[in-house]
C-alpha cells in the first residue's frame, strides 16, 4: 500500500504542471481584457500600460514563471513570496485575491457536492441492488425508466422543474440561498440525479452477474435467501465498478455543479469561475483550474487505495 501511495504522490507535481499549462495557453489566448470594466470601459492608456507591467501581462513567460513560482510555493522558499501558494490578486475584483475566494467558495462546493454523491450512492444502490435482484420484475422496470431519465434530462431542467414545484408552488423549500439544510436540499437533489442513475445502471449489472456466478448458487444452496446472498456475498464485488467510477465522478460533482450553483443562487465556485472565464481574469481561471485539478487527482488517489480494502485480493500496481 505504501508504495503505490509513494508512486501516487509522485505522480502529482507533473500532472498539475501539465493542467497548469494546458489551462494557462488556452486563458492566454481568450479574447477579452481583463483590465476592462464590465460595461466596457477601459482605463487611461498609461495606467492600462501600468496595470499590464504590474501583473505581467506583457509578457506570456514572465507571467507563466511568475506565477508558477508563487502558485508551487517556489518563490515563497527562494524568499521571493509573502506566503507559499500565493495565488495572486483576482485581476477583476482587486479587493479580493484568488485564496481568499477559494477559501470562500470551495467548502460551499465541496459540501454541495459531497451532498450529491451521498444522496446518488443512497439512491442508485438501492434501486441498482433491488433491480439486479428481480431483473426485469416492476422495481426493475420502474429503476430502469427513472435512470434514463436522470442521465437524459439536463440538470437545468431538474434543478428548474424542482424550483417550480417544491418552492414555487408547494413552498415546503426556498427558492435560493445557502447555509441551512432547507437550501441543500433542492440543489443537492438536483445535482445527484444523473450520479444516482449511472450508480443503478453499474449496479443493477454488476448484481445480475455475481447473482448468477457459482459463488453465490452455492450460497443459495446452501439455504441463504436471494437478499442475504446479495448483501454478504454479490453487492462488494458488484460495487467494485461503482468504486473505480466514483473518484472521477465526485470531482466532477464537486467541480461540475456550475449550473445548478447559478439555478439555485449557491455562492460557490461555479459562479467565480464562469465569470472569471468570461472577464479574462487570469489569475482566478488558473488557481480555480489548480484547485480543480488537484481534487481530481487526490480523489482517483483515494480510489485506487480503496480498492485494497474493498477486496484484498485486488493488488493495485
Amino acid at each position: 500500500m505504501l508504495p503505490l501511495l509513494l508512486r501516487r504522490l509522485a505522480l502529482v507535481p507533473p500532472l498539475l504542471l501539465a493542467i497548469y499549462t494546458i489551462t494557462f495557453a488556452l486563458a492566454w489566448l481568450a479574447p477579452g481584457n481583463p483590465l476592462e470594466a464590465p460595461e466596457g470601459r477601459r482605463p487611461p492608456a498609461e495606467v492600462q500600460q501600468a496595470m499590464m507591467r504590474r501583473y505581467r501581462l506583457d509578457d506570456p513567460a514572465a507571467f507563466y514563471v511568475e506565477y508558477l513560482g508563487r502558485a508551487s510555493g517556489v518563490s515563497w522558499a527562494l524568499g521571493r513570496a509573502p506566503r507559499p501558494f500565493d495565488l495572486g490578486p483576482s485581476l477583476r475584483q482587486p479587493d479580493w485575491t484568488v485564496n481568499e475566494i477559494l477559501a470562500d467558495a470551495l467548502p460551499v462546493s465541496v459540501t454541495l457536492g459531497a451532498s450529491a454523491m451521498l444522496i446518488a450512492l443512497a439512491l442508485g444502490l438501492t434501486a441498482g441492488t433491488l433491480g439486479g435482484l428481480r431483473p426485469r420484475g416492476w422495481i426493475d422496470n420502474v429503476a430502469q425508466i427513472l435512470s434514463m431519465i436522470g442521465i437524459s434530462v439536463p440538470s437545468f431542467v431538474i434543478g428548474a422543474t424542482l424550483l417550480i414545484l417544491f418552492a414555487a408552488k408547494l413552498r415546503w423549500l426556498p427558492v435560493g440561498g445557502w447555509g441551512t439544510l432547507s437550501t441543500l436540499a433542492l440543489p443537492a437533489f438536483a445535482l445527484s440525479l444523473p450520479f444516482a442513475a449511472t450508480i443503478a445502471r453499474m449496479t443493477r449489472v454488476g448484481m445480475i452477474e455475481q447473482m448468477a456466478s457459482d459463488h453465490a448458487r452455492t450460497a443459495r444452496a446452501k439455504g441463504l435467501s436471494r437478499l442475504q446472498v446479495a448483501r454478504k456475498h454479490a453487492l462488494r464485488n458488484a460495487f467494485l465498478p461503482v468504486l473505480s467510477w466514483l473518484g472521477p465522478a465526485t470531482a466532477v460533482a464537486f467541480t461540475g455543479s456550475f449550473v445548478v450553483e447559478k439555478v439555485f443562487a449557491v455562492p460557490g465556485l461555479g459562479r467565480h469561475f464562469v465569470d472569471a472565464v468570461l472577464g479574462k481574469d487570469l489569475t482566478l481561471v488558473m488557481g480555480i483550474a489548480l484547485t480543480y485539478g488537484a481534487l481530481v487527482i487526490l480523489l482517483n488517489l483515494a480510489v485506487d487505495l480503496l480498492y485494497a480494502w474493498v477486496d484484498p485480493r485486488i493488488r493495485v500496481r
